[in-house]
């Protein structure tokens, strides 16, 4: 049958092919729009990702495969005076994290390994890498001082420890353990709130400063200036090239004016005492010696301490505290400041003799003379040589607390000396009046006078306050500026003149050389010194023990050296336990030899020495 074009069935055909040629272009043209689409939105994020974010991105493609390595200065040494090393640096090793290398999620699994191989709790390692940023391309320092098994452990597991170092670095280190602790100080990393603190000094994260005494007093000669390179790296972590390098800056080494030999007999003089023992040059202030007991070893902080060290650290009496800084009662050596106030103030001629008695009733209250009997006449060198307190209760009554006050403070007592190390140093106390009324809400007696006259009741000075108090009769009424830091400058810049008159000087000198003659300190001699001269002290602490004091110097005619022993609660007089361990240290000033025991009471074998 023919089809015409214009029957049913031919135009029924039409509508079908033509619904059949639609279908087959839609679905192209449904693709085509869906890959338009899709390149647009690439090609949009693309063009934002350069256009926008392009600097942001190569950072971090450049953290991915750039590291720094920053390299830490050494330190700069501590000499004595004759350029021996008092603290130094040695090598050691220490654990580094470069945080960039993982994922925060990667990190929480290597962790606990590190923890355990370490033996440092989870939670530092976790905050150290928050503090740094987990993007940071710097290392971090997590540890130091690793033990041999340590460093073989670390290489053994270092395929299961991506992005952690070992390096080696220099540590600090105190060749002689504890000798001069309390003046050379320690190293420590910052803590947090050092680094918050210092930030713009230069400082960063794991940075190591000092910590007390000379290494904090000169931290900005001493530190240095940190170095590092810039390298590449590949996905391994190993180095292709170096990028950059600068040179870390060593500190500059810090000269003292401790002298290593007179440091070490005198802490060979205190021995396990508690106490002090202060060596000071009375012509311009130079410290030769600072003892404090007891002490502690400055090298267990150069790395890590451990509980058990900490602990064993603990059990001593304070062990960081410098008791050479510290107030306490001056007792009898302070004679040299009432003699000097009482000559001085007009009250009383220098050739004053007053009777001595058993005690002096003042305000119904019996001030007793140490010998419970007195002494008969004295006049100031024999009261001196024989400590006679009733003898300078009656001079303090004489002249008032006003003078005694002012020349206190004239000696330099009440205010702090002036040494590098002043963080650890106290003022101690000259009260008076106001004081008296602001702290105890109590008017001032004349039994606080006579207390005071002899060292005693509210008074409070420390071993270097009463070693700058002797180098007045040794120097001829000059008050020096203790120091540390060894200077070549004239001695005219470190002392200054209390303008006391030649006959008191005279009067004190006279009664200071008595003292060691014939008084109550001639355990402070030997016949291997020079002449030599010294006040003995016993000052009361009830209900403990009494305090043992006892200063000297020497030779009379031209002083070159001043030392003062301090026995905290050590019982017994200055004369008998100080006097001794002074003794020794001047010995070994003079002659070179060395102790080879602690000084022994007064009534013991005189020891032996050896060069």
């Amino acid at each position: 049958m023919t089809l015409t074009q214009n029957s049913p069935l031919s135009q029924q055909s039409r509508q079908s092919n033509a619904r059949t040629v639609g279908r087959r272009y839609q679905s192209l043209m449904l693709m085509l729009i869906v890959s338009i689409a899709m390149l647009g939105g690439i090609g949009t994020r693309l063009a934002y990702l350069q256009l926008f974010q392009g600097e942001r991105n190569r950072q971090l493609a450049d953290n991915n495969r750039i590291r720094l390595i920053p390299r830490q200065p050494e330190r700069g040494n501590i000499l004595d005076r004759k350029g021996r090393i008092l603290a130094g640096n040695r090598l050691s090793y220490a654990v580094f994290l470069w945080p960039i290398s993982n994922s925060k999620a990667e990190w929480e699994a290597i962790v606990p390994r590190l923890s355990k191989l370490l033996n440092i709790p989870e939670k530092n390692i976790s905050d150290r890498l928050n503090q740094a940023g987990y993007s940071s391309p710097v290392l971090v320092r997590i540890a130091r001082g690793l033990s041999p098994a340590q460093v073989t452990a670390l290489a053994e597991f270092s395929h299961e420890l991506k992005g952690v170092q070992v390096q080696a670095e220099a540590v600090r280190n105190y060749p002689y353990g504890d000798l001069a602790a309390h003046v050379l100080g320690y190293t420590g990393e910052m803590s947090d709130e050092d680094l918050k603190a210092r930030q713009d000094e230069g400082y960063r994260l794991g940075d190591i400063i000092g910590q007390m005494g000379v290494e904090a007093a000169f931290e900005q000669q001493l530190r240095g200036e940190w170095g590092g390179q810039q390298v590449e790296v590949d996905g391994a972590g190993r180095v292709l090239r170096v990028l950059g390098e600068k040179p870390a800056r060593s500190g500059n080494d810090v000269q003292l004016t401790i002298d290593l030999d007179v440091q070490r007999a005198a802490e060979r003089a205190l021995g396990e005492r508690k106490g002090a023992i202060v060596a000071i040059d009375p012509r311009n202030g130079a410290v030769l010696a600072m003892v404090s007991r007891p002490a502690f070893d400055p090298n267990l902080f150069s790395t890590h301490i451990t509980d058990a060290q900490w602990q064993q650290l603990q059990s001593k009496e304070f062990p960081f505290v410098n008791r050479a800084l510290q107030g306490y009662p001056p007792a009898s050596t302070f004679k040299i400041v009432t003699t000097t106030a009482a000559i001085e103030s007009g009250k009383y001629a220098p050739g004053t003799v007053l009777s001595t008695f058993p005690f002096l009733e003042v305000g119904g209250i019996q001030f007793w003379d140490w010998n419970r009997a007195g002494f008969g006449p004295l006049d100031f060198q024999g009261a001196m040589a024989w400590s006679s307190d009733t003898f300078f209760y009656q001079t303090a009554i004489g002249m008032g607390e006003k003078n005694l006050i002012q020349w206190t403070r004239r000696y330099g007592f009440g205010e702090k000396s002036g040494i590098e190390i002043a963080k650890e140093e106290s003022a101690g106390l000259v009260p008076d009046e106001a004081w008296k009324q602001a702290e105890l809400k109590e008017p001032w007696y004349v039994g606080d006078t006579v207390n005071m006259s002899i060292g005693q009741g509210y008074m409070q000075s420390s071993p270097l306050q009463v070693a700058v108090m002797f180098a007045v009769p040794a120097n001829g009424g000059y008050r020096v500026k203790p120091h540390l830091m060894l200077d070549n400058q004239d001695a005219q810049n470190w002392r200054k003149s209390l303008n006391i008159s030649e006959t008191t000087l005279k009067i004190l000198q006279q009664g200071l050389r008595m003292v060691i003659t014939t008084g109550t300190g001639q355990a402070g001699t030997a016949p291997n010194l020079p002449p030599v001269a010294g006040k003995t002290g016993t000052a009361e602490d009830p209900p403990r023990l009494s305090h043992s004091w006892f200063g000297g110097y020497g030779p009379i005619d031209q002083p070159e050296i001043v030392v003062v022993a301090f026995g905290e609660n050590s019982g017994g007089g200055g004369g008998k336990v100080a006097a001794p361990m002074v003794r020794q240290v001047l010995e070994t000033y003079f002659t070179g030899k060395q102790p080879t025991e602690a000084a022994e009471p007064a009534d013991s074998p005189v020891i032996k020495y050896h060069q």
